[in-house]
C-alpha cells in the first residue's frame, strides 16, 4: 500500500501503516463490546427470545452505550500515558542512574543524542545478569531507556553505544508510544476474553437449552456462541495486529542504529551476545515486548513478539553492510596444506 525507498520512507511508511493498524484496534474493541452486549442480552433472556430479536436488541445497546466505551478505552489509555513510567519501574525494580553512576553510558548516550540534536532520556539500571535492554516513555520528559546490568557487563563500548541507539531510534521513531496504546488496549481484551473464557468454561450449564428456547428456536444457544465468536474474534485479531506492530519495528530500529554510529558490525555482535539469554524473569510480557530481544515465543514462534535474531543480522548483513560474525563464517580448514616439495 505504501511503497518506500531507504530509512526515512521506511519509518514514514511504519508509521501510516501504524495509525490503521492502531485504528484497527480500536475497532476490534467496538466489535467486542457488541459481542459483550449480545452476551448480556442472551443471560438475560427466559428462554423465549429469538435469534433476531436478540441480535437487534444487542445492536441497539451498543450504539447507546457506544459514547461510554469511548470513555472508558480513552480514560484507560491516558491513565496509562501518564502513569506508564511508574508502573514499568515498579513492574521490573529498576533504578535511575545518574552520569556519577555510569559515567561511560552517560557519555555514549549523550554523544548520540547531540548528532540529532535530542534531549537525553533518562537512564535506569535493573540490576539482573540477563542481558536486554529497552525504551519506554511517551513523552519527552518520561522518555528512559533501562538496560540490564548483564547487558553492560557483556557488551563492550562500541556495542553498548549500538544498543543504546537501536533503543534511542524507538523513541525517535515514536514506537514507545505506539507500544504503549497497543497494551493498553489488547490488555483489555485479554482481560474480557479470559472473564468470558472461564464464564463459559465453568458454568456449561449456560450453553444448555431449556425447552422454552427450544420451541422458540434455540435463540439464546445461538445467541451465547455468537457473543463468544464476536469475542474470541476480536481478541485474536488484536494480539495479532500487537505482534505486527512489535516485529517490524525491530528491524527498523536496528537500521536506526546503525544510521547514528554508522557501524552494522557493533550491532550485529551485541546481538549475537545476548541472543536467547534476555529472559527477565518474573517482569510480565507486555515489558519483554519492549526489549531489545524477547525470547519468549508462542507455538512455533507464531507468536513470537520479535523478528528472529538470525533475521535481523541478515537485514543487517545485506542492507547495512555488516559482517556475519566469525561462527557464521566459513570454518577454516582442519588439515593444513601440505607443504609444496
Amino acid at each position: 500500500m505504501f511503497p518506500a525507498f531507504g530509512l526515512y520512507t521506511h519509518i514514514q511508511s511504519n508509521r501510516r501503516r501504524s495509525v490503521f493498524l492502531i485504528a484497527g484496534l480500536f475497532v476490534l474493541f467496538y466489535l467486542m463490546a457488541f459481542g459483550l452486549a449480545l452476551l448480556l442480552r442472551a443471560l438475560q433472556d427466559d428462554g423465549s427470545g429469538t435469534f433476531e430479536g436478540l441480535l437487534q436488541g444487542a445492536i441497539r445497546d451498543s450504539l447507546w452505550f457506544s459514547p461510554l466505551v469511548t470513555a472508558l478505552v480513552g480514560l484507560w489509555v491516558w491513565c496509562g500515558f501518564r502513569f506508564n513510567g511508574f508502573i514499568l519501574d515498579l513492574a521490573t525494580g529498576s533504578r535511575a542512574i545518574g552520569r556519577k553512576d555510569e559515567r561511560r553510558l552517560s557519555n555514549l548516550l549523550q554523544n548520540l543524542c547531540i548528532s540529532r540534536g535530542m534531549t537525553p532520556p533518562k537512564l535506569r539500571i535493573l540490576e539482573v545478569k540477563a542481558p536486554n535492554a529497552f525504551a519506554s516513555g511517551t513523552r519527552p520528559e518520561q522518555y528512559t531507556i533501562t538496560l540490564t546490568r548483564g547487558l553492560v557487563d557483556l557488551l563492550n563500548e562500541r556495542e553498548l553505544e549500538a544498543v543504546l541507539a537501536h533503543e534511542l531510534t524507538h523513541i525517535r521513531n515514536g514506537d514507545v508510544r505506539t507500544m504503549m496504546v497497543a497494551v493498553l488496549v489488547v490488555g483489555i481484551m485479554s482481560f474480557i476474553g479470559d472473564m468470558i473464557y472461564r464464564l463459559l468454561w465453568e458454568s456449561p450449564d449456560l450453553l444448555t437449552d431449556s425447552s422454552d428456547s427450544k420451541k422458540s428456536g434455540g435463540g439464546k444457544f445461538v445467541a451465547i456462541v455468537v457473543a463468544a465468536l464476536f469475542i474470541m474474534v476480536a481478541w485474536g485479531l488484536s494480539v495479532v495486529i500487537r505482534f505486527s506492530l512489535s516485529r517490524r519495528r525491530e528491524f527498523l530500529a536496528d537500521a536506526g542504529s546503525v544510521e547514528l554510529t554508522k557501524n552494522p558490525d557493533a550491532m550485529i555482535s551485541a546481538l549475537r551476545k545476548i541472543e536467547g539469554k534476555g529472559e527477565l524473569e518474573g517482569v510480565p510480557s507486555a515489558v519483554m515486548e519492549l526489549c531489545l530481544d524477547n525470547p519468549r515465543s508462542g507455538f512455533a514462534d507464531l507468536f513470537a513478539t520479535h523478528p528472529s535474531v538470525e533475521d535481523r543480522i541478515a537485514a543487517l548483513v545485506r542492507y547495512a553492510g555488516g559482517h556475519a560474525p566469525a561462527s557464521e563464517a566459513q570454518p577454516p580448514a582442519t588439515e593444513p596444506a601440505a607443504p609444496a616439495a
